[in-house]
């Protein structure tokens, strides 16, 4: 991401630098409201232990992680801080609450991509328009790639825990052993489509993010 801001700002440095805090501004909201939603929908089953933590906040700076927020500008992948939650503490039962609680962050995204989307829906806005127009696409783009991102069902996305949760016992017991390895194949499939161009995700995540996008702004 960073890479491409550079050769941009070769060219139209005030473009640049308006297309940098569009994305910073999508990468802050989606991630702030990502991670508060995991905190809220915790505490509704039961577990306080995001909010004695100060994580039931929309206050950025209790989400965002330096490292994973350079990562992110730097590599187009990084992360937030996670939001702790003690599973045994929720009401109805470890499996489907942690699907409940992992769920509700991918939605929060989704409902942020859609909120910012109804300007152009609704002829307020335009495509093509103003820094106003960027900034709300950036809005939809982002939070939409979040949500696809995190509903892949590999450990330690949101994904994992969803699948986890609606998997009957005997084949979650069976799932649940790949999360041990979760980690390495998220980074083996990022580098293989940010270095060698493999596409193992690209091809997973672009038409699910194009699909989307076309649904909410129509085009």
């Amino acid at each position: 991401m960073l890479f491409r801001l550079l050769d941009q700002f070769q060219i139209d440095p005030v473009g640049a630098l308006i297309s940098l805090a569009a994305f910073a501004v999508a990468l802050i909201v989606g991630i702030t409201v990502h991670e508060f939603s995991h905190a809220w929908s915790a505490t509704q089953l039961g577990d306080y232990t995001a909010r004695g933590q100060g994580r039931l906040s929309l206050n950025p700076v209790r989400h965002l992680d330096p490292l994973g927020t350079i990562l992110i500008l730097v590599a187009g992948f990084g992360w937030g801080r996670p939001t702790p939650v003690t599973p045994s503490n929720i009401r109805i039962g470890e499996r489907p609450g942690m699907a409940l609680v992992a769920l509700a962050g991918p939605i929060s995204n989704m409902i942020v991509a859609t909120l910012a989307a109804l300007p152009f829906r609704l002829g307020t806005v335009s495509f093509g328009g103003g820094i106003d127009s960027l900034f709300l696409q950036s809005l939809v783009l982002w939070n939409i790639v979040l949500a696809v991102f995190n509903l892949l069902p590999i450990a330690p996305l949101d994904g994992f825990k969803v699948v986890l949760g609606i998997l009957p016992r005997t084949a979650a017991a069976v799932f649940e052993r790949t999360e041990r390895f979760g980690m390495v194949i998220l980074l083996v499939a990022v580098l293989a489509d940010a270095v060698f161009s493999v596409g193992i995700l690209s091809r997973i995540l672009i038409p699910a993010i194009g699909v989307l996008r076309q649904l909410l702004l129509g085009v």
